[in-house]
């Protein structure tokens, strides 16, 4: 059985000290290879927390890495260069994506995601930017929506 060391690390940035070195150490793992591992995997998330396991066979004291990704919302904001969405996301528009942003954190995120077709995830996605405040290619995501689906839209953000 492998013991397991589960951390939230900045992409690319994960260092040595708390709370990976300190939680590795005892395991007997060269705590420096585990960073560089972690900061190879990690770095397409610069900028941004990534959920990281660290699986450390304690017989040969080799590792393996799990890397998660970053929530839907965190991508958004960093195809939008926002640090943060709106705090009246129905009423505020803080910035806007692309349809083929949306379409790239999709599949990024795909199985994590609730929908079983790419179009059902974009949705997903879509319906995160109205809680954020982001425009998709200009418009309401609600509106976007409702063209994607068919159905009327839900009113101007």
């Amino acid at each position: 059985m492998a013991d397991e060391v589960s951390v939230l690390v900045e992409g690319g940035k994960a260092s040595g000290g708390p709370p990976l070195g300190p939680a590795l150490g005892p395991l007997g793992v060269n705590v420096g290879q585990v960073v560089a591992a972690i900061n190879k995997e990690t770095a397409q998330f610069q900028g941004m927390r990534v959920p990281v396991v660290v699986r450390v066979n304690p017989q040969t004291r080799e590792f393996t890495l799990v890397v998660g990704k970053p929530p839907v919302a965190a991508l958004l904001l960093k195809e939008a260069g926002k640090e943060k969405g709106s705090g009246k996301a129905k009423t505020e528009v803080v910035g806007d994506v692309s349809l083929a942003a949306v379409r790239k954190i999709a599949e990024a995120k795909g199985t994590d995601l609730f929908g079983r077709t790419i179009e059902q995830r974009m949705n997903q996605v879509i319906g995160t930017c109205t809680s954020l405040g982001l425009t998709v290619d200009g418009k309401d995501p609600r509106a976007v929506l409702g063209e994607r689906t068919g159905r009327a839209s839900g009113g101007a953000a």
